[in-house]
């Protein structure tokens, strides 16, 4: 509230400036609404500076300084060389204008290669504080394991939610399909259960780029300008971010990452919940949702068993692990069990993708 009426005052006092001055051989109320529309192009200019990192800034003014230095130098020559009248004068002010504006232009353009963490000081903490924002995507929200993962203390820094997220957001709320309502609202719970986490701290920040109409590229911009980590779980917006040089943080690659190590000959303890496709297979599920399918274990759907691994298989959408069932019972007690709560609740999505005909030779 006190910026705004700072910037009507700026307007107002510029207006009556000019009602004063009258410049430009204007009479009184035509200067005045000139001096208004100065102070208002100032006040959009100072929007749009906002919105600039400060090694753009920096650039910026090296360039400028750079340039007019240039131009000075080409005005004595021009003053030798051409006589003194109109002619000399119009291009003496339009080689400054020329050699500020390329300088400033390109000063903006190469600003970013500036390392300022370098010069110690004021820029160095600007700089690290920059860093530790976490800028959160709409997917992410509506998906909610990132509350978890914040209330865990793996989150730092300032996690940044955008108001062009919260307006999808709401967006997607106030849908007409049911299931993307219960999706929206899924994630503005999520969000007042993130604000309730008293170790964090939630920044709802107003910036925003008309000229880019899509959520994705507006937060890739965003990132830029405050020079954070984009939190999704979204493969292509993770891939157009790190094309554009932006680190982004995926919870999808940290729960894969998250996920157990199982060697082949190990034993482990699972829940048959049903067939496989190929001849006497059975197929079981972990708690992190990796499928294991077994041999020999079409008979035993329903009830948990022991058996022994053969091979694992990465795959882009996750793990399976292959295992052997032996009748006799000759395998050794050292299961990993899977706990009876995800036995019920059958795969993950991603597992459930996977191919279940793959034969362990196969791997």
């Amino acid at each position: 509230m006190d910026l705004v009426l700072i910037r009507v005052l700026f307007v107002l006092v510029t207006a009556l400036a000019c009602y004063e001055l009258q410049p430009l051989g204007l009479g009184p109320w035509p200067a005045a609404a000139v001096g208004a529309l100065i102070g208002a192009a100032v006040i959009l200019f100072e929007f749009r500076l906002r919105q600039v990192s400060l090694k753009r800034l920096i650039g910026a003014v090296i360039g400028s300084f750079l340039g007019i230095i240039g131009a000075y130098l080409f005005s004595l020559v021009i003053r030798n060389s051409i006589r003194p009248g109109a002619t000399q004068s119009f291009l003496q002010l339009f080689v400054m204008l020329l050699m500020a504006y390329v300088g400033l232009v390109i000063g903006a353009g190469k600003g970013e290669l500036l390392n300022l963490a370098a010069l110690g000081g004021i820029f160095g903490g600007e700089k690290q504080s920059k860093r530790s924002y976490k800028i959160l995507d709409t997917s992410v929200i509506i998906d909610g394991r990132i509350a978890d993962i914040a209330e865990t203390g793996f989150l730092d820094g300032v996690i940044v939610i955008p108001q062009f997220v919260l307006r999808e957001l709401q967006l997607v709320a106030d849908s007409a399909d049911s299931m993307k309502r219960n999706r929206g609202r899924r994630g503005l719970d999520i969000l007042q259960r993130i604000q309730k986490i008293a170790t964090l701290t939630i920044q709802i920040v107003e910036d925003d780029f008309p000229a880019v109409r899509e959520v994705d590229l507006k937060l890739i911009e965003l990132a830029k300008v405050y020079e954070g980590k984009i939190v999704t779980n979204d493969f292509n917006l993770n891939k157009v971010a790190q094309l554009q040089g932006v680190e982004v943080l995926n919870i999808n690659e940290l729960a894969n990452s998250l996920k157990p190590i199982v060697l082949p000959g190990e034993i482990m303890k699972v829940f048959i919940l049903k067939e496989g496709k190929e001849y006497n297979q059975g197929v079981a599920y972990l708690d992190d949702g990796t499928m294991v399918v077994v041999d020999n274990a079409r008979k035993m759907i329903g009830k948990n068993i022991d058996i022994s691994v053969t091979s694992v298989l990465q795959t882009t959408a996750g793990k399976m692990i292959f295992g052997k069932f032996d009748e006799r019972g000759n395998l050794m007690p050292r299961p990993v069990e899977a706990r009876p709560e995800f036995r019920k609740s059958g795969p993950t999505p991603a597992a459930a993708a996977m191919p279940e005909a793959i034969k362990p030779e196969q791997v």
